[in-house]
C-alpha cells in the first residue's frame, strides 16, 4: 500500500537531503574484465551508461550501479582492510554526501542527466572471488543502488547529484 503524502513519515521521508558529489566513474568494457576509471560519461535513456557493457542489455532498470564513498569504507573494516579500491566492487559511480536509500523511487539529477532509482544493487559471488573469504558479506547491505536513465546527459568527477523534489 503507498505512503499518505500527508502522513508525518511521508513528509520526513521528503525532507532536506544533503547533495553529493561525484568521486569516482568506472565503466565495464566486457563481463569479467578490469573496470576502466574514466573522469566522465555519457548517460541514454535507451543505452544507459555508454561504453559500460550492460549499456543496452539491462532493459532499462539497470542501467547505473552507485555506491556511496562512505560504504567503501564500511566494506573494507568488515574486511579487515584499511580501504578498498572503487574498482573491486564492479559498481559505476561512487558518490560521496548523499544517502543513496534516501532516493529509493525517486528521481536525482547526475550531472546533467536524470534517473531513477530502481533498486538496491545487491553483492555477487565474484565479491568472494575478488574481495576473498567474507566479501559477499562485507558488501551485504552496503552494495549501493542501480538506476535507469530518464532523461540523458554527461556526469563528470565532481559533478553534483541531488535528489529531484517529488511530483
Amino acid at each position: 500500500m503507498p505512503l499518505d503524502p500527508a502522513s508525518p513519515l511521508a513528509r520526513l521521508i521528503d525532507g532536506p537531503l544533503r547533495p553529493g558529489r561525484v568521486v569516482w566513474i568506472g565503466l565495464r568494457p566486457a563481463r569479467r574484465k578490469a573496470m576502466l576509471a574514466v573522469e566522465s560519461a555519457q548517460l541514454d535513456p535507451t543505452e544507459g551508461l555508454i561504453g559500460d557493457h550492460y549499456s543496452s542489455r539491462t532493459g532499462g532498470a539497470r542501467h547505473v550501479t552507485l555506491i556511496q564513498a562512505e560504504h567503501l569504507s564500511a566494506i573494507a573494516s568488515h574486511l579487515g582492510r584499511d580501504a578498498l579500491a572503487p574498482e573491486l566492487l564492479r559498481r559505476n559511480i561512487v558518490v560521496a554526501g548523499i544517502n543513496l536509500a534516501a532516493l529509493k523511487g525517486r528521481h536525482f539529477r547526475l550531472g546533467s542527466a536524470v534517473l531513477e532509482a530502481t533498486g538496491e544493487c545487491h553483492p555477487c559471488s565474484r565479491m568472494e572471488e575478488i574481495l576473498g573469504p567474507g566479501g559477499y558479506n562485507a558488501v551485504r547491505g552496503h552494495g549501493g543502488i542501480t538506476a535507469r536513465v530518464v532523461e540523458g546527459g554527461s556526469v563528470g568527477v565532481g559533478g553534483a547529484m541531488e535528489r529531484r523534489p517529488a511530483p
